[in-house]
């Protein structure tokens, strides 16, 4: 009883002209009976466009198929043919116009000044004599006066537009749309003075007069990335459209930027079940494999996303992701190629390309296609991570640090970064500065061994020994086989003390030595090792080794400390007058201090970039 009162008042309000009160009943309605065929089409009478009467009455069709008034508005408005077994509309009431006009015979003529009165010219030239009168009045009275004071604080006038469609942002590494990070002084855009505008997304949300309301809400949720308001919208568009394959598929991709692998696994799934064939799902389900796994063999589940959907672009740039992880250059590039035709002008397109070069080691390519997203778009964050990896690997040491000082200042000053900066400081030889920014990975994420090895190494280099010792064992049990490490290990030992030992673990790092630069570093520090054991003979040989290897493999300082301590240890001592004689000091080796460490690649696999 109460849907019928309600109907009524609808399709009162309707006939009045209100069609936006007549919606929001109607859709009351229907969300409590979706199969009622004339709630849908009184619905399509109050619906603005003609995609969404059409909408309405192939709605009504389909629950009725035999629907006379759904089939006339249908092919009044070009969906259907014409069909002459449909009856047209009948006239229920009378036309005011054909009533007046037959009952005009049957009044009496007026006379005089009443037919004055009555005449339309009369009444006609009244009314513009008094719309001048109050006119005159406004203008010189009012307006003039008061318009001049009144112009700044006139409100913009607001003209309604057509309805939005909910396409949000091309999604970027990982697929969120960029925002400004919490706690920044107004993000990379305010100082920059740019204004970010998000891209369409590719998925469109499909909207229906039950669902507008609800897509709104997520529309604007998902642009700002509240996640949390995203999830709530769009599962009121699955209670409104259990069918919405768009809905899952957000789902699982607002699920996946609030770090919830499961939930977000479980929608693609559940967008999968609903259209088999739907490609964006399964890029999805290939984010979060390798969420869980950075190593996972998602490129199937990629090549099976490009067979259903070969026009989205996402799907080739994150099988180039993949390829690059797997050190394909020459298939990531080709990926590249096809992501860039179908998305002209992304940014994200010459990111990847400068990471395939930086892999490659075409550092000249990477650092083009890297300045190449700056111009494309000056807020990508990642961006400037990059930059400090490329200008660090070319020697560009101030642009390098400025490229991390942006990142670390405006960015989410996650593990990654510090770990990069870290990296970066020690190859510069800036070990306390290198310390203090593992400590900063180390708080964040302690589970990580790169930090705890560079941590050990830089206190080695600093001659900090009971530092060193604090992290040597986690440090050679990440990396038992690293050559770095075990000469750590080795200097470790010398620094406190403990010169038995570091003859020991010296023969392994002897074994590991592969290039002349390594094998240069393994004999100088053997031969110090033995001249502190007060070893002389072994001590020559390895000072012999040394100096037997090309120049280029060792700093003059360590050539020129090898021939000065091997002409000590080879000079006989004077007999005649021992008290001059000069000892070898063993207790305290020259330090090549000039000597920085070289870049150390722990693992021995290509690790994507963060």
């Amino acid at each position: 009883m109460a849907d019928d009162v309600i109907l009524q008042e609808a399709v009162n309000v309707l006939r009045d002209g209100n069609k936006a009160r007549a919606r929001e009943l109607l859709t009351e309605l229907l969300k409590n009976d979706q199969g009622n065929v004339e709630y849908w089409i009184w619905l399509s009478g109050a619906m603005e466009t003609t995609k969404e009467k059409i909408y309405c009455l192939q709605t009504a069709l389909k629950l009725d198929p035999e629907n006379v008034t759904a089939k006339r508005g249908l092919t009044l408005l070009g969906v259907l043919p014409a069909d002459e077994n449909v009856p047209p509309f009948s006239l229920n009431r009378p036309r005011l116009w054909e009533q007046n006009l037959l009952l005009a015979h049957e009044k009496p003529k007026l006379k005089g000044w009443a037919a004055v009165r009555a005449s339309p010219v009369f009444r006609l030239g009244l009314v513009i004599l008094m719309i001048g009168v109050i006119a005159s009045g406004i203008t010189f009275g009012y307006v003039i006066p008061t318009a001049e004071r009144n112009a700044a604080n006139r409100p913009a006038t607001v003209t309604p537009g057509p309805s939005p469609t909910f396409t949000v942002t091309v999604t970027a590494q990982g697929g969120k749309p960029q925002t400004q990070v919490v706690g920044t002084p107004g993000g990379l855009a305010e100082v920059f003075g740019v204004k970010y505008t998000p891209t369409a997304l590719y998925v469109d949300a499909e909207r229906s007069p039950l669902t507008s309301d609800y897509l709104l809400q997520f529309d604007r949720a998902y642009k700002a990335g509240d996640w949390d308001g995203a999830i709530e919208a769009l599962n009121k568009v699955i209670t409104a459209d259990p069918n919405a394959v768009f809905a899952y598929y957000y789902l699982g991709e607002s699920y996946r930027f609030k770090n919830d692998a499961g939930n977000a696994q479980r929608y693609y799934n559940e967008a999968i079940t609903k259209k088999a064939e739907f490609g964006p799902a399964y890029v999805g389900l290939a984010r979060v494999k390798l969420m869980n796994d950075p190593n996972a063999n998602v490129l199937p589940i990629l090549d099976q996303a490009i067979q259903y959907d070969a026009n989205f672009g996402e799907a080739y740039l994150e099988r180039s992701r993949v390829k690059i992880r797997d050190n394909d250059i020459a298939g990531a590039v080709a990926d590249l190629g096809e992501a860039n035709r179908l998305m002209p002008g992304s940014p994200l397109v010459f990111y990847y390309l400068a990471l395939a070069r930086l892999q490659e080691g075409d550092l000249n390519s990477a650092l083009d296609a890297a300045n190449t997203v700056t111009e494309l778009d000056v807020t990508n964050l990642q961006n400037y991570l990059l930059l400090g990896r490329i200008n660090a690997a070319m020697g560009n040491n101030d642009e390098a640090t400025k490229n991390f000082d942006i990142y670390l200042k405006y960015g989410p000053g996650d593990a990654a970064s510090y770990l990069e900066l870290g990296k970066l400081q020690f190859n510069f030889g800036n070990y306390e500065l290198a310390i203090q920014a593992m400590n900063e990975v180390i708080k964040k994420d302690r589970n990580r061994s790169e930090p705890y090895l560079y941590r050990f190494l830089a206190n080695v280099e600093l001659g900090n020994g009971p530092e060193a010792d604090a992290d040597r064992e986690r440090a050679l049990n990440a990396y038992p086989d690293l050559f770095e490490a075990n000469l750590g290990l080795v200097r470790t030992h010398l620094l406190n003390n403990r010169n038995g030992t570091a003859l020991v673990d010296l023969a392994l790092t002897l074994q590991l030595a592969e290039t002349d630069e390594q094998k240069a570093r393994a004999y100088y520090w053997a031969a110090i090792v033995h001249e502190t054991r007060k070893e002389p003979k072994d001590a020559a040989e390895y000072w012999q080794q040394l100096l037997d290897l090309p120049a280029s493999a060792m700093t003059a300082e360590m050539r020129k400390t090898a021939e000065e301590h091997l002409l000590d240890i080879r000079t006989p001592l004077p007999t005649a007058s021992p008290t001059k004689t000069k000892p070898v000091t063993a207790t305290k080796p020259v330090t090549p201090t000039k000597t920085p460490s070289p870049t150390i690649t722990p693992t021995p696999t290509k690790t994507p970039a963060p």
